[in-house]
């Protein structure tokens, strides 16, 4: 199985995290969409880092914290996209359900994940 395979595969299962974490803060919180996907962003964050760092790239040559903040730094700025997105989205059509918003989105950042996690992250 290839790097990209994998790491579409992490990103999947991020998804699965991320989609997850915002259903139920929606269900069970009085949160908003808007405040809800912030914290299912940072909850799917450390699960991809796990996955990436174990199956996509494998652990970089640097110590854990500082692989962590790097991943940190670059899951951040994508997120950042990922989440702007998202919410130009739910703005623009304010009927469509979030978590169809969050597909939109997510696809809009994996590109950019995919290369800054290859190139600043787990680079050897």
């Amino acid at each position: 199985m290839g790097r990209l395979t994998r790491f579409v595969l992490a990103g999947g299962i991020g998804f699965v995290a991320d989609a997850a974490a915002l259903w139920l803060l929606l269900a069970v919180t009085p949160l908003g969409p808007l405040v809800a996907r912030v914290l299912s962003i940072g909850f799917a964050l450390t699960v991809t880092w796990q996955i990436n760092r174990h199956l996509t790239f494998a652990p970089s040559s640097r110590g854990i914290a500082q692989e962590g903040a790097r991943y940190g730094s670059v899951g951040v700025a994508t997120s950042i996209v990922n989440y702007l997105v998202y919410c130009a989205i739910l703005f623009a059509l304010p009927a469509l359900p979030p978590l169809a918003a969050l597909v939109i989105a997510s696809l809009a950042a994996m590109a950019l994940s995919f290369l800054g996690y290859y190139r600043l992250v787990f680079d050897r």
